[in-house]
């Protein structure tokens, strides 16, 4: 624990490549971040992100914007950054920004800088098949996918029965945070966590205690509530080499396509 290279103090994210190498974020003395390690845990890279930690989403203490959302691709790191005016950094492994996909939202809050940013939070992910997804994590729920290019092939919204009332409550003002480096604002999230299986279908797990997975044409095509000792609100979904999904809290591991009140394997 500490703050030298290839010790770590309050991580913040964890992303593992299929080759087995991981990457590890924090932020020491207000600095984001980012370590590279070996699958046996020896650092082999890692480099700081310009500027200082600005959490603007949290839930229950936790960070889940900027360096919360990282994903490790094995080749690169991508990085919900809309302070770029994209949603999605593509940084290289030595640091630099190799590229920024899509451009910022509409929110109607263009005039608040601060929640305009706030609301374009999101979640950069892979489709195994080809292109990024970017699941906006604030505000009202909804997808981007771009190809590989970084082109956008659509935009939905995430809509059901199981998240009507919670969209048609989501405040319009928010509670603003002083630090050192200003005021900025704090903004709950909508989404969790999600991921992407290998067939391309995105799994997007709401704050309230349900799963939407969405096929690569951006239909919704299911509804989960995973159960273990109770109802489970996921922090991350995770499918391993074999399609099993691996759901935390608690470290549970299902099937590959669940029922909609599915127990665990394990």
């Amino acid at each position: 624990i500490g703050s030298e290279p290839g010790r770590i103090i309050d991580p913040t994210a964890f992303s593992v490549a299929p080759d087995g190498t991981f990457v590890v974020a924090d932020a020491p003395n207000g600095r984001e971040r980012i370590q590279i390690f070996s699958p046996v845990g020896f650092r082999i890279g890692g480099f700081l992100l310009p500027g200082r930690l600005r959490p603007r989403v949290t839930l229950d203490h936790l960070v889940l914007g900027g360096i919360g959302s990282l994903l490790y691709t094995g080749r690169s790191i991508l990085i919900s950054q809309p302070d770029t005016g994209a949603v999605i950094s593509e940084y290289t492994l030595s640091g630099a920004v190799n590229r920024l996909i899509g451009t910022l939202r509409d929110t109607g809050h263009e005039d608040d800088p601060e929640v305009h940013l706030a609301l374009n939070a999101g979640l950069p992910l892979v489709d195994p098949r080809g292109g990024f997804y970017l699941v906006f994590q604030t505000g009202k729920p909804m997808i981007r996918k771009y190809d590989r290019t970084g082109q956008l092939e659509f935009e939905r919204l995430i809509q059901g029965r199981e998240i009507d009332e919670f969209v048609a409550k989501l405040p319009t003002t928010w509670p603003r945070r002083k630090t050192a480096d200003g005021e900025f604002a704090v903004v709950s999230p909508t989404v969790r966590t999600a991921a992407v299986d290998a067939m391309g279908r995105l799994w997007v797990s709401l704050v309230v205690p349900y799963t939407y997975v969405i096929d690569a044409d951006g239909d919704k095509i299911g509804v989960v509530q995973f159960r273990g000792a109770g109802i489970i609100s996921p922090m991350s979904l995770f499918f391993d080499p074999k399609g099993r999904l691996l759901v935390t809290p608690g470290l549970y591991e299902f099937p590959h396509w669940p029922t909609t009140a599915t127990r665990p394997d394990r």
